[in-house]
């Protein structure tokens, strides 16, 4: 049996470039893009020509930020997708490698950030689950000084994203992958948990924030619905695109109230 024709629409490099324009991008502008490649439609040129709109709608002084997370470098006794023997836990602690940020893929983030990781001239940051990569002339500035003790908090380039200005768009993507909420996370109450992982040399366990997207969708529907957002389509993914420091202070409010959370240190599992 043939294989059905894609049914589009149609979606090019120029097109993406474009429908971000609308959507109110501007060429200078700091973007931290969270996206779906499937939900654009066909795709002429697949990843690379999603990343070159971007960047085009960017401008040469623009730039773009994209989550590089690589979250399967954990524990494997917290692994439920899927979970691995317990009897192999002692051998992965003992081989996994560890973080590089020139090798390492992202992990659960999408094909887009992983083109964006592998581009000519991007940078990573440093922390070995929740890095970012970006490209452009203030690259450095944001993934320089993430201090591997901070998954998303101060010393994170989500930081650095708010006080230079920096705006999200949620391309195809929902208010449940939003990683500047969790910056607001670190300035409420919050739990701190004691997470391993591998290091350079060998395994080690660190204090982090713990830190959840839950209700993070229904978060989402309350800035909207308060705040500016502006919203569009980018081929058949629906965009939306505001500004960083306004969702962090939103969530700030939002989640102390109906997401309140005691600050207590919780154990992983043995």
């Amino acid at each position: 049996m043939p294989t059905p024709p894609p049914t589009g629409p149609l979606v090019t490099r120029d097109t993406v470039a474009a429908a971000l324009r609308a959507l109110g991008v501007r060429p200078g502008g700091i973007l931290l893009a969270h996206t779906s490649l499937k939900s654009l439609g066909w795709v002429c040129g697949g990843p690379v020509a999603v990343v070159r709109g971007l960047l085009d709608a960017l401008g040469p002084d623009g730039t773009l930020v994209v989550p590089a997370h690589s979250g399967d470098l954990s524990d494997p006794a917290l692994w439920g997708n899927p979970p691995v023997p317990e009897e192999w836990w002692d051998t992965i602690r003992a081989t996994l490698p560890a973080y590089d940020p020139a090798t390492t893929p992202t992990c659960g983030v999408g094909i887009v950030p992983e083109t964006v990781r592998t581009w000519p001239g991007a940078l990573r940051s440093a922390h070995p689950q929740t890095s970012f990569a970006a490209i452009g002339p203030r690259a450095r500035e944001i993934t320089d000084g993430h201090a591997t003790d901070c998954r998303l908090g101060e010393r994170s380039p989500l930081a650095r994203l708010e006080a230079a200005g920096a705006r999200v768009l949620l391309l195809g993507a929902g208010y449940d992958t939003c990683t500047c909420f969790h910056l607001a996370e670190y300035r409420i109450p919050a739990p701190r948990v004691r997470e391993g992982r591998p290091g350079p040399h060998g395994w080690e366990t660190v204090t982090e924030v713990s830190i959840t997207s839950e209700r993070f969708g229904e978060l989402g529907h309350d800035f909207e619905r308060d705040r500016p957002v502006a919203t569009g389509k980018v081929g058949a993914a629906d965009a939306r695109l505001f500004p960083v420091a306004d969702a962090v202070a939103y969530a700030e409010r939002w989640l102390a109230l109906h997401r309140p959370r005691e600050e207590d240190i919780a154990h992983p599992p043995a």
